[in-house]
């Protein structure tokens, strides 16, 4: 199993690791807009990093208080070569 990280600086990088994470998953937007009581429009909006307000606050508070959101992917069906 591999594990991918990341640093999440902006909406549009919060997007991209919630999509990276859903197709780790093998889910379909649809999907994963079922199993959050969401709808896929709103997923998608997420996913592109479309701005908000509560998000560009929430970045901005980040960014003020020197906080870092770190993002951690495990990816079952990825194969570690073994040594």
């Amino acid at each position: 199993m591999a594990t991918f990280r990341g640093v999440i600086g902006s909406p549009e990088e919060l997007g991209d690791a919630i999509r990276q994470g859903r197709e780790i998953q093998g889910w379909s937007q649809r999907e994963l807009a079922a199993r959050l009581g969401v709808t896929q429009k709103w997923l998608w909006e997420l996913e592109q990093g479309k701005p908000g307000l509560l998000m560009e606050r929430l970045f901005a508070a980040l960014r003020e208080v020197d906080v870092t959101l770190n993002a951690e992917f495990r990816d079952p069906s990825y194969d570690d070569p073994v040594s």
